[in-house]
């Protein structure tokens, strides 16, 4: 594909798409630019109007990742249902992402990013933990979630999701299917944040 086949815009969005798919298939380390414009079809240069460098390019791949996860979390917390609903939702939300795409959430949570990505960076991460703690005071205020500081109990939230898409993604849920781990994890997690007594 020559680089004129591109109209304005739509390499960046190639390139990230490109990337991520070689993300998954062979991890961070095989990301090139050089590489992405050979597979692309586009110049060797092609790729530096868009990202200066290989870090830039896992930056934005970072930072859309994280886009796209943050809407799904407040997509789960907004929607229909009673809050302990919702909570579920959103478990079943990150449980998505994290199968569907692990190789970005790895990323996403794993990368050193420069210091001119890394404030966005953070901040984006930082998002998804507020969307899930202030559902947690929701429900504190609605008397369905035990009394405590709800960014911390979100931080345990998230290591029980998470834990649950490595043993998935690993492999290693065995013959259980992964919506019933998913119900059977959310509904102790749940169990668990409820008030005691």
């Amino acid at each position: 594909m020559a680089d004129g086949s591109y109209h304005h815009g739509n390499l960046r969005a190639a390139l990230l798409e490109r990337a991520e798919a070689v993300l998954a298939e062979s991890g961070p380390v095989a990301l090139s630019l050089r590489g992405l414009a050979r597979d692309l079809g586009v110049s060797h240069a092609a790729p530096t109007r868009h990202f200066r460098d290989r870090q830039a390019l896992l930056d934005a791949l970072a930072v859309d990742g994280f886009t796209e996860f943050n809407r799904r979390l407040r997509e789960a917390a907004e929607g229909p249902g009673d809050v302990e609903q919702r909570l579920k939702a959103l478990g079943r939300a990150y449980l998505g992402f994290a199968v569907e795409r692990n190789a970005l959430l790895t990323l996403m949570f794993t990368a050193k990013h420069d210091d001119r990505s890394g404030a966005e960076l953070r901040e984006l991460g930082h998002q998804s933990l507020e969307t899930t703690s202030r559902l947690l005071a929701e429900a504190q205020q609605a008397g369905v979630i035990r009394p405590g500081d709800p960014v911390r109990l979100a931080q345990v939230a998230f290591s029980t999701v998470h834990g649950l898409a490595v043993l998935a993604v690993g492999g290693l849920l065995d013959d259980t299917p992964l919506a019933d781990a998913t119900d059977l994890a959310l509904e102790i997690l749940l169990t668990g944040l409820r008030p005691q007594g």
